[in-house]
C-alpha cells in the first residue's frame, strides 16, 4: 500500500517516482505538503481513487504522470492553477466527467494526453486553443461529443493530434489547415460528416487516418501532393468520384478506401470499377423526356425500397434483443469487468478450449449484452502469435459472414499476471461440430436440413471468397474446421478463429510479416498434406480443406480429425 507518511518526506523534494511498481492503495490530499515538487509519477501501478484536488496546490509541477493506473473520478479542475505545467499523462485510466476548461490556463503545456478513460461532454476551445502544446494531444477512445471546435486552428505547433474513436460529430472545421506543424491526425471512428476540408498547409503530415465517419464527397487531389505522407486511411466513408494515382495514392500498401461503395478508378490495386466518361450534353429538345425518365425510375426504386425496408424491419424486430444489443463500436473494458461478466471465468460459463485459448460465456454491464470471451494461455508457446495474428485479421476484415469483434482487453490480471482476452458476440446455436455431431441427449433437438447445410456451406464460400479475393491483402485462413463455423440463432454461418491467420503478398505467397504461429499450420485431417511437410502457406490450403468440411456436411459422418487419426492410411489417399 501507498504509506501514507510519504506526505511527510521533506519539503526540498522535487522529483516522487514510484511508477511500474504493483503499489496499491490511494494518493493522499496532503501530497500538497510537498510544496517543491516538479515530477510526480505513479504510473502503471495499481492506485485506485480519485486524483486529490490538492494536487493543483504544487504550484512547481512540470511533470505530471498518472497513466495505467486505477483512477477514477473527475480530473481536478484545480490542475489549471498550475501555469507552469509541461506534461500531463492521464491516460489508460477510468476517469470519467467532462474535461474541465481550467486546462486552459496552462499556458506552457507542450504534451497533454486523457485517451483512453470514460470522459464525455464537449471538447473545450480553452483547451484545444492552447497553442504552446507542441508534442502531443491525445483524446482517443473516451466518449467525448459535438463538434469539434474551430480554435483548433490555434495548435500551430503541435506534432500530432488524436482524437480517435469518440462520439464528435458536425463537419471537420476548415481551420485544421492552420496546424501547420502536424505529423499525425487521427479522426478516426467518430461520427464527422461533410467533405474532407483542404489541408494544403500540412506540409509535414505522415499518417492521416479519417476512416469510420460520414465523410461524403470527392477526395481532394491536394493530398496526393503531400510528399512526406506515409498512410492515408479513408475507408468506411461515403465518398464518391475518382480517387488520384499520383502520390501517396500510387503505392496501395500506404492507403486504405475500402468501404467507400461509389469510389472509382484509381491503380489496379485497389480493384475499384472504372470511373464513367461524361456523356455528351444532349439537346435542349430531349431534356424534358431525360427528366421524366429520371423521376419515374426514381419513383419505381424508391417504392421498391420502402418494400425490402419494410421487411427487412419486420424480420430484425422478430430476432432477440440480445443480437441487436451489440454495438458496433468497440467499448472499452477491464480485466474487472471481464471477470465480472463471466462469473470469475467460472467453469460453468466454459463454452470451449482450444490450444491457445479458453472460451467463456458472460454478460457485459450495463446493457447486459450477451458476449463470448476467449482468454488467451499466454503461457503456451505461440499463444502470443496467435493473439497477435487474430487482433490483425479482424482489424483488416469485415464481411457478414465472417465473425465480428465486440472489443479487446490487454491488461493485467490482480495479481500483475500480463492478460490477453477477445470479446466476440455470443452464438446462440454454438459451432457447427455441435450440429454435425450432437450429443446422444442432444440428437433430436440439432438437425440441419439439407437446405440448413447448403447455406452454411454458401456462408463459408462467401467468406473464404472474401478473405482470398476481396481484401486489400488477401488472408489465408489456416484452420478452417466445423468447430471453427459459429451459428447464431437463424443458423447463419460466421468463421472465426484467426489465430493461424496467414497474410498474403500481391503474388500469393507469404507477407513478409508472419502472425501464424509456428508448427502444423492447421487441425490434423482438416489441413492441406503439405502443411504438415513445410509447404508454402497459400489459398489452396483453405480450398482443401473446404473440401474436407463439405464432405462432413453432406454425408453425415463422423469427424474428419478422428477418422484422419484412426487410418495411417488417409494421409495417403489425401
Amino acid at each position: 500500500m501507498l504509506p501514507y507518511s510519504i506526505t511527510n518526506l521533506s519539503t526540498t523534494l522535487t522529483k516522487l517516482l514510484i511508477g511500474n511498481n504493483g503499489i496499491s492503495g490511494t494518493i493522499p490530499g496532503e501530497i500538497s505538503n510537498l510544496v517543491n515538487l516538479n515530477v510526480l509519477n505513479t504510473q502503471g501501478t495499481l492506485i485506485n481513487g480519485s486524483i486529490p484536488d490538492s494536487v493543483g496546490m504544487l504550484s512547481n509541477l512540470k511533470n505530471l504522470h498518472m497513466e495505467s493506473n486505477r483512477l477514477t473520478g473527475n480530473i481536478p479542475s484545480s490542475l489549471g492553477n498550475i501555469r507552469g505545467l509541461l506534461y500531463i499523462y492521464l491516460q489508460d485510466n477510468s476517469l470519467e466527467g467532462t474535461i474541465p476548461s481550467s486546462l486552459g490556463n496552462c499556458t506552457s503545456l507542450i504534451t497533454l494526453d486523457i485517451s483512453q478513460n470514460k470522459l464525455s461532454g464537449s471538447i473545450p476551445k480553452q483547451v484545444i486553443a492552447l497553442s504552446s502544446l507542441s508534442v502531443l494531444l491525445n483524446m482517443a477512445y473516451n466518449s467525448l461529443s459535438g463538434p469539434l471546435p474551430v480554435e483548433i486552428g490555434n495548435l500551430t505547433n503541435l506534432a500530432a493530434l488524436d482524437i480517435s474513436n469518440n462520439i464528435l460529430s458536425g463537419e471537420i472545421p476548415h481551420t485544421l489547415e492552420s496546424c501547420s506543424s502536424l505529423e499525425i491526425l487521427y479522426l478516426q471512428g467518430n461520427f464527422f460528416q461533410g467533405t474532407i476540408p483542404p489541408l494544403n498547409n500540412l506540409k509535414n503530415i505522415q499518417y492521416l487516418d479519417l476512416s469510420g465517419n460520414n465523410l461524403s464527397g470527392n477526395i481532394p487531389k491536394s493530398i496526393a501532393k503531400h510528399v512526406s505522407l506515409r498512410n492515408l486511411n479513408l475507408s468506411f466513408n461515403n465518398l464518391d468520384g475518382e480517387v488520384p494515382v499520383q502520390g501517396v495514392f500510387a503505392d496501395a500498401s500506404r492507403i486504405q478506401v475500402t468501404g467507400n461503395m461509389n469510389l472509382c478508378g484509381g491503380i489496379k490495386e485497389l480493384h475499384l470499377h472504372p470511373c464513367l466518361k461524361h456523356a455528351n450534353k444532349r439537346p435542349k429538345k430531349h431534356i424534358t423526356l431525360i427528366l421524366v425518365l429520371v423521376l419515374g425510375t426514381f419513383a419505381a426504386c424508391l417504392t421498391l425500397l420502402l418494400l425490402v425496408s419494410f421487411c427487412c424491419v419486420k424480420k430484425v424486430k422478430q430476432r432477440p434483443s440480445s443480437a441487436s444489443s451489440l454495438r458496433e463500436g468497440y467499448t472499452k473494458v477491464s480485466y474487472e469487468d471481464l471477470l465480472n461478466a463471466t462469473g470469475g471465468f467460472s467453469s460453468n460459463n466454459l463454452i470451449g478450449s482450444g490450444s491457445f485459448g479458453s472460451v467463456y460465456k458472460g454478460s457485459l454491464s450495463p446493457e447486459g449484452t450477451i458476449i463470448a470471451v476467449k482468454v488467451l494461455k499466454l503461457e503456451k508457446r505461440g499463444a502470443m502469435k496467435s493473439f497477435l495474428a487474430e487482433c490483425e485479421a479482424l482489424r483488416n476484415i469485415r464481411h457478414r459472414n465472417l465473425v465480428k469483434i465486440v472489443t479487446v482487453c490487454s491488461r493485467v490480471d490482480f495479481d500483475s499476471n500480463e492478460f490477453k482476452a477477445l470479446v466476440y458476440p455470443f452464438m446462440e446455436n454454438g459451432s457447427l461440430d455441435e450440429w454435425l455431431h450432437p450429443k446422444e441427449e442432444q440428437m433430436m433437438q440439432k438437425r440441419l436440413s439439407i437446405l440448413h447445410r447448403l447455406n452454411i456451406t454458401i456462408d463459408m464460400a462467401s467468406a473464404l471468397h472474401y478473405l482470398h479475393r476481396q481484401c486489400h491483402t488477401p488472408i489465408v485462413h489456416c484452420d478452417l474446421k466445423p468447430s471453427n463455423v459459429l451459428l447464431d440463432n437463424d443458423l447463419t454461418a460466421f468463421v472465426s478463429d484467426f489465430g493461424l491467420a496467414k497474410f498474403l503478398s500481391d503474388s500469393g505467397q507469404d507477407a513478409d510479416v508472419n502472425l501464424s504461429s509456428v508448427g502444423i499450420k492447421g487441425t490434423v485431417g482438416y489441413a492441406a498434406p503439405e502443411y504438415g511437410m513445410g509447404g508454402q502457406v497459400s489459398s489452396q490450403g483453405d480450398v482443401y480443406s473446404f473440401g474436407i468440411l463439405l464432405l462432413e456436411i453432406f454425408t453425415w459422418r463422423r469427424p474428419t480429425s478422428e477418422l484422419f487419426e484412426e487410418n495411417e492410411k488417409s494421409s495417403q489417399l489425401c
